[in-house]
C-alpha cells in the first residue's frame, strides 16, 4: 500500500472552528484550502463601492472575514504571523472543483445533519478516489452522515472532533463509521499524535463521543451541586481550579470563555439521545442557566455571563460575580477553606486528593460528591463509549486541560476508599470495578520499566498503553533510573548514554541548588556518559531565577555573595556550553529570565512549539545577568556583515531585551534571535520532546562531538552603539515612554551590549562582556527602586513600573 502523506487539506467552513483547524494546520507546513458559501446580499460597504455578487471579494467576503478575525483574535491560532501564507481561501461554488488536488478534506459547516449532507453530496462530485474525508461534528452521529455515499466515500470517512482552539487543546477524538477502514483510522492516529501535536484518540460513534461526555457531566454536575450546597460562583472555581490541577478559569470561568450557549447545545444532545443514561436527569438545565439563556449571558461574546467585567467611575475596570440566588451581579467575594490550608505544602496534586476527600469543612463535601459522581458516572461509561479506561482519562486530561482523569483521581485516593464514597452518596461503581477487586487488583494503573499499564476489562489484568515507544516519561523513570537528587533537581539515566537534568524546585526556578545539580550533571556525563539533556515535564521549563534570594542578598547588602550568586549562574551556563560532551535544552510553557539564558547557552535546543521564551529581566529591575546580555551581543555581533547594519543588528537584539519580549510560540523566538535557524529545532507534540531530544545528543555523540574553543572574537561597537542607544532612551523618557529607572537599567544594558566605552570598535572575549554584565546587573540590584520592582514582583506576581 502506497504511504499516505499530507500536502494540502480543504476545511469547508470557515467559522471558529473551520479557521481555527486551518490555522493549525497552516503552523505545521500543510498547504490549506478554506472554503464557505457564498453570501446572498451585499453588504452597506460594498453598496457603497458600487460592488454586485458576481465581484470574487463580495463571493469571498464570508470566508476572508471569517479567517482575519480569526488571526486577530488571542490566543492566536498561529505559531507565527507569516504561516497565514499557507492558507488560501475560496468559496463552495467557484472552487469547490479544487478539492480534488488535496489529501484530506474536513468538513467544519453548522451542525444540521441535512446541511452536512448536500455539502457531503457536492464534495463528493469532485473529491479523488482515496482522499480523506472527515467530518468535525461533536454532536451528529457519524454513522447517519456517511448514509447514500459511495463506498469509497464510506471507507474513507469518520469523524475528526477538534476542541476549540485547535491549537492549544490536545483532544483529537477519531470516531470510525460503519465501513471506516482501519489503515484510515490507524493513519489518522499515528498523523494526529505525530504532526498535529495531539493526544489521538479512537472513540465510539456515541452522543458527545468520550471528552464531551464526560467532560459536560461533570460541569452538569457542578451546576446542579451548587445549589444543593448552597455555594457561590467564586468557592465553585476556587475549589475546581489549580488546587486540583485544572486551569485557572476552573469552571464557571471556563464556561465564559467556552460560550454557555456551546455547553447547552451538547448538554441538551446528550439529554435528547441518551436516554439510557442512568443520570439522564443531571442533563437538564438548572433553572439559571435558562434565565441567563433567555438574557442571552453567554459569557465573553456577549461581555457578561457568570462573571462581567465593569468599568468603575475612576475609569479602571472591575470583575462582578452572578449571584445565582438574586440572578443579580455583585462584587467579588473571597473564597476559602480549612481543607484547601492543608494542601498549601503539598506540591505534588495527585498527593492533594486524599486529603481533599478527607475534608470536615463544606470544601470536603463538596470534594466527596464531585468524586463519588464522577468515579460512578467513568466506570459505567465503560464499554458503553470507550473499551479501555485510559482513554477517558486521556481525553479529560488533552480535551479540558485536567491534570488528572477520574481512574488517576480515584487511582490517587485509593479504589477502595473510592467505592466507599461513592456508596455513602448512593452510588455504585460498574460491575467490572468490583470484579477487578476481586481478582486481587487494586489499582487501575501500574507502571513497570519506564512504561504505564492500565487494567484491561476483557483481559481482567494490566495491559500496556500503547504508543509510548516515542515518549519518556519523568514520572515514570524518575525513581528507578536516579543517577543524583538534591531538593532542586534530579539527574536521570535516560539510556543509550544520554543523562538528563530535570528541575524539581518550586515554579521550576533556577536557584543554587538547581546550578549545583547542572554541574554535578556535567561533572557525570563527562566522565561516564556521552551526553546531557536538560528538560522536565512540569507545567514551565522555568520561571527563571529565584528573584526572592536576590531580593533577600540585595535588601542585606549583601553584595559579596551576590556577586558569587551571579557569578555562579554565569559560570554555570558557560560549562553547558564548553563541557566536553553534547548538552540540549528543552524549554517548554514559560521560559523566562535565567531559564531563557539555559536556553540560550545550550549546543542545541529542542523547543515545544508551545514555548513562551524570552528575557524579562527588565520588568524587575535589573538586565540579564545569567549571560543573557552577553549572550545577545554575541549573537548580535554574528550577524554583522557591513557598518551600514550593524548598529542596527544590535538594536534588534537589545530591544529584545529592553522591551522583555516574550516569544507566543518557539517560532517567533527565532525572530527575537532565541533560537538559532539551522541549529534549533521545534517539535509540536511536547510528550516527544525529551526522547527527541535525546535521539540529538546521541546522533551528536555518534559524529563525533568536540568540546568547542571559548569565544574571544566578538565584535563590540563602543562609543559608536553608546551614542545610538543613549539618543534613544533619552528620546523614550522624554516621550513619556519610559521612566526614568526604565532608562537607568537601559543606560546600563547598553553599555554592556556596546563592549564598555570604547573609543572605537574592538574584538572582546564573552568573559570580558560576562565581567560587564555582572557589575551592571549588581549595581542595579542595590537601586531603591529595582527593591520595589523585585518585592512587587515577588508579592504580586506582577511588574511594577516606577
Amino acid at each position: 500500500m502506497a504511504k499516505r502523506r499530507i500536502n494540502k487539506i480543504a476545511v469547508i467552513g470557515s467559522g471558529i472552528m473551520g479557521s481555527g483547524i486551518a490555522c493549525h494546520f497552516a503552523n505545521i507546513g500543510v498547504e490549506v484550502l478554506l472554503l464557505d458559501i457564498v453570501p446572498r446580499e451585499l453588504n452597506e460597504k460594498e453598496k457603497a463601492k458600487g460592488l454586485t455578487l458576481e465581484d470574487k471579494v463580495v463571493r469571498n467576503r464570508i470566508v476572508n472575514d471569517a479567517l482575519q478575525s480569526s488571526i486577530k483574535s488571542k490566543p492566536a491560532p498561529l505559531y507565527h504571523k507569516d504561516f497565514a501564507s499557507r492558507i488560501s481561501t475560496g468559496n463552495l461554488e467557484d472552487d469547490i472543483a479544487k478539492v480534488k488536488d488535496v489529501d484530506w478534506i474536513i468538513e467544519v459547516v453548522v451542525e444540521r445533519l441535512d446541511i452536512k449532507k448536500q455539502v457531503f453530496e457536492n464534495l463528493e462530485k469532485h473529491r479523488t478516489e482515496g482522499t480523506l474525508i472527515t467530518s468535525n461534528t461533536s454532536g451528529i452521529p457519524i454513522n447517519l452522515m456517511s448514509e447514500g455515499r459511495s463506498e469509497d466515500f464510506q471507507k474513507h470517512f469518520c469523524g475528526t472532533h477538534f476542541f476549540n482552539p485547535p491549537r492549544y487543546l490536545e483532544l483529537f477524538e477519531i470516531i470510525p463509521g460503519p465501513k471506516t477502514s482501519p489503515e484510515v483510522l490507524d493513519f489518522l492516529n499515528g498523523y494526529g499524535e505525530k504532526f498535529l501535536g495531539k493526544t489521538s484518540i479512537v472513540a465510539k460513534d456515541t452522543p458527545a463521543f468520550i471528552g464531551n461526555r464526560v467532560g459536560i457531566f461533570s460541569i452538569m454536575s457542578l451546576f446542579h451541586m451548587v445549589k444543593e450546597l448552597d455555594m457561590t460562583v467564586e468557592e465553585v472555581d476556587k475549589l475546581t481550579g489549580p488546587v486540583i490541577g485544572r486551569p485557572k478559569s476552573a469552571t464557571f470561568r471556563t464556561v465564559d470563555v467556552v460560550g454557555l450557549d456551546t455547553l447547552v447545545h451538547v448538554a441538551n444532545g446528550i439529554y435528547d439521545k441518551c436516554e439510557e443514561d442512568e443520570r439522564h436527569d443531571l442533563f437538564k438545565l438548572p433553572e439559571f442557566i435558562d434565565t441567563m439563556m433567555t438574557n442571552k449571558w453567554l459569557g465573553s461574546k456577549t461581555g457578561q455571563g457568570f462573571y462581567k467585567k465593569v468599568k468603575k467611575d475612576d475609569g479602571s475596570s472591575e470583575i462582578l460575580s452572578l449571584d445565582l440566588d438574586t440572578m443579580d451581579y455583585r462584587k467579588k467575594k473571597s473564597a476559602s477553606f480549612a481543607t484547601l490550608e492543608l494542601t498549601k505544602s503539598i506540591d505534588n496534586v495527585a498527593d492533594r486528593f486524599k486529603v481533599l476527600a478527607n475534608g470536615k469543612d463544606k470544601a470536603g463535601e463538596f470534594y466527596r460528591k464531585n468524586f463519588s459522581a464522577l468515579f460512578a458516572y467513568a466506570s459505567n461509561r465503560i464499554p458503553e463509549i470507550s473499551d479501555e479506561l485510559y482513554k477517558i482519562d486521556d481525553a479529560m486530561k488533552a480535551g479540558f486541560g485536567w491534570e488528572h482523569g477520574p481512574f488517576e483521581i480515584w487511582d490517587a485516593i485509593g479504589v477502595e476508599k473510592g467505592i466507599e464514597l461513592m456508596k455513602a452518596e448512593g452510588y455504585e461503581p460498574a460491575a467490572w470495578v468490583n470484579e477487578m477487586l476481586d481478582k486481587g487488583v487494586k489499582e487501575f494503573y501500574d507502571v513497570r520499566d519506564g512504561n504505564t499499564y492500565y487494567y484491561g476489562i476483557p483481559e481482567k489484568t494490566h495491559v500496556k498503553i500503547p504508543g509510548q515507544d516515542s515518549f519518556i516519561i519523568l514520572d515514570n523513570i524518575r525513581k528507578n533510573k536516579e543517577v543524583f537528587k538534591n531538593s532542586g533537581c534530579v539527574v536521570e539515566d535516560l539510556g543509550d548514554g544520554i543523562l538528563n537534568l530535570e528541575f524539581r524546585s518550586k515554579m521550576n526556578t533556577i536557584g543554587g541548588d538547581v546550578l549545583n545539580g547542572l554541574n554535578r550533571a556535567i561533572d557525570i556525563a563527562e566522565k561516564d556518559f556521552d551526553g546531557l539533556v536538560v528538560a522536565n515535564q512540569g507545567k514551565n521549563f522555568s520561571v527563571g531565577a529565584n528573584i526572592g534570594m536576590i531580593f533577600m542578598m540585595a535588601v542585606e547588602q549583601e553584595y559579596d555573595e551576590l556577586n558569587a550568586a551571579v557569578k555562579y549562574f554565569q559560570d554555570s551556563v558557560m560549562r553547558l556550553r564548553y563541557s566536553s560532551i553534547p548538552t540540549i535544552v528543552c524549554p517548554q510553557a514559560m521560559t523566562l529570565g535565567g531559564g531563557c539564558e539555559m536556553t540560550l547557552h545550550a549546543d542545541k535546543v529542542v523547543a515545544a512549539a508551545e514555548s513562551y521564551i524570552g528575557l524579562v529581566e527588565f520588568g524587575v529591575g535589573v538586565i540579564p545577568g545569567g549571560g543573557g546580555s552577553k549572550e545577545m551581543a554575541l549573537r548580535a555581533a554574528d550577524t554583522f556583515e557591513k557598518n551600514d547594519v550593524e548598529l542596527n543588528r544590535l538594536q534588534e537584539y537589545f530591544l529584545a531585551i529592553g522591551m522583555a519580549k516574550v516569544s507566543t510560540s518557539a517560532y517567533e523566538a527565532y525572530d527575537t534571535g532565541i533560537l538559532k535557524h539551522g541549529k534549533d529545532i521545534v517539535v509540536v507534540n511536547k510528550k516527544r520532546q525529551i526522547a527527541i531530544a535525546k535521539q540529538q545528543a546521541r546522533m551528536m555523540a555518534d559524529l563525533g562531538y568536540t568540546q568547542p574553543v571559548k569565544r574571544t572574537d566578538v565584535k563590540v561597537l563602543g562609543k559608536q552603539a553608546m551614542g545610538m542607544f543613549l539618543v534613544g532612551t533619552d528620546s523614550m523618557e522624554a516621550g513619556k515612554y519610559i521612566s526614568e529607572h526604565d532608562k537607568k537599567i537601559a543606560n546600563k544594558l547598553a553599555y554592556v551590549m556596546a563592549g564598555g566605552d570604547l573609543s572605537e570598535p574592538n574584538y572582546v572575549s564573552e568573559q570580558y562582556l560576562l565581567d560587564l554584565e555582572r557589575e551592571a546587573f549588581l549595581s542595579l540590584a542595590g537601586e531603591r527602586k529595582t527593591l520595589e520592582r523585585l518585592q512587587h514582583m515577588i508579592q504580586k506576581g506582577k511588574p511594577l513600573r516606577n
